[in-house]
């Protein structure tokens, strides 16, 4: 604790404790599965490759036919896809990448070893035994592990699933994510913004976060500031989905209504978290869903879904490492003044390979997220100097 707050990592500690991951498995097409979380673990039925095969376009011979000779009698044609006959002793076989490897042919030559003369081929340069084959079960091996379970499938991994012939793959549901956004002073862009009036970034933003993680959305929109619309939402969402995600109304004003709704449907923990941006944060539930309640200013409702709500939502959809990892960079700006509080400063790399730091890291500032590459995470009171290393979490990490 930091004066009365909570630490960012007893915060996400707690909160992954309480949540759930979706139970419920379907086989999706292998060519549809990029994004989705791998319910079991998948094995090789087979060899991959399934023969020995060229790594390269050249020649197949028998090594010990050059030690007589450097020149053979080339009787064959290779293509990939087509299998070669036997290879006679004293002759090569024209062989192409991928094609299978003539029976009695131990190496291949590179063609550009070679010179030709009709049907005579002249080896320039002697290979090594098995040089340029790729034996059968180099890459996977029949019955071995390829893809584990909790793994988000990337598109290599589908086309890794694919080589061993597999069409279609078990993986976890979608996490139904409810989304709704509280303030009368809310409007959305193409609507007039009469005086006291703010267009709602936070909805464009959260949403593009939530379709980022591969989540099925409820987008409830902006909901009036009364007690009762927000009840009425939060039961609607609550029937509806895993996880319902708010922004704004969370602290204890006359106008923020999702905490006593949240109450009164349901049950709630208020922290207020020794981080900067984004210091109130809500964890509850609401029937069978999870709720979390971010700030209402863009940068900390930015922040604090990278930081809880991202690692909540991959455990939530069943994935096995849920935390990202951060790359040590470094600094080339000071911070001779840090906060108390564990610090998300918006910085971006430089053309000399360090990171820079945005102006102004005021929490309403919300340029700051667009410009940058990601976020320094500083520990609480920790000044920077020039040349210092820091713990940089890229947007590459983040968003995955």
């Amino acid at each position: 604790m930091n004066g009365g707050l909570l630490s960012v990592d007893a915060a996400l500690e707690r909160m992954l404790a309480g949540a759930r991951p979706v139970a419920e498995v379907e086989e999706v097409p292998t060519l549809e599965a990029t994004n989705r979380v791998l319910a079991r673990a998948q094995r090789s039925t087979m060899d991959v490759p399934p023969m020995d095969n060229s790594a390269m376009d050249g020649y197949a011979i028998r090594l010990s036919d050059l030690r007589q000779k450097s020149s053979l009698v080339v009787k064959q044609r290779v293509m990939a896809g087509s299998v070669g006959k036997p290879l006679e002793p004293g002759t090569a076989a024209r062989i192409f990448t991928g094609a299978s490897i003539p029976p009695g042919a131990d190496a291949v030559v590179m063609q550009e070893h070679t010179a030709v003369e009709g049907d005579v081929v002249s080896i320039k340069r002697a290979p090594k035994p098995g040089e340029w084959i790729r034996c059968v079960g180099s890459d996977v091996k029949k019955g071995g592990e390829i893809l584990p379970a909790g793994k988000r499938l990337l598109p290599q991994d589908t086309g890794l699933a694919a080589s061993v012939g597999i069409k279609a793959l078990p993986v976890f549901r979608k996490v139904r994510l409810g989304l709704f956004f509280t303030g009368d002073e809310l409007v959305m862009p193409g609507e007039p913004l009469a005086p006291g009036r703010i267009y709602n970034s936070n909805r464009f933003t959260l949403r593009g976060l939530a379709q980022v993680f591969g989540c099925e959305l409820r987008d409830y929109g902006i909901v009036p500031d009364t007690l009762e619309a927000t009840r009425e939402v939060l039961r609607r969402a609550a029937g509806e989905c895993d996880l319902i995600v708010t922004s704004g109304g969370v602290s204890v004003g006359d106008a923020d209504f999702v905490k006593p709704a949240v109450e009164a449907e349901g049950r709630l923990l208020m922290w207020r978290i020794a981080m900067k941006p984004g210091r109130p944060l809500a964890f509850g539930e609401v029937g069978k869903a999870s709720f979390i309640g971010l700030p209402g200013n863009p940068v900390s409702s930015f922040v604090t879904f990278l930081v809880f709500v991202r690692p909540f939502l991959l455990k939530t959809q069943g994935m096995a490492e849920v935390m990202p990892r951060a790359i040590a960079a470094r600094a080339d700006f000071d911070w001779p003044q840090p906060d108390a509080r564990r610090e998300f400063l918006r910085v971006k790399w430089n053309a000399q390979g360090g990171l820079e730091l945005y102006p102004t890291q005021d929490s309403a500032v919300l340029t700051s997220t667009a410009w940058a590459d990601g976020l320094a995470d500083n520990p609480p009171g920790q000044a920077i100097r020039r040349g210092d290393t820091v713990r940089f979490l890229p947007y590459s990490e983040l968003y995955w």
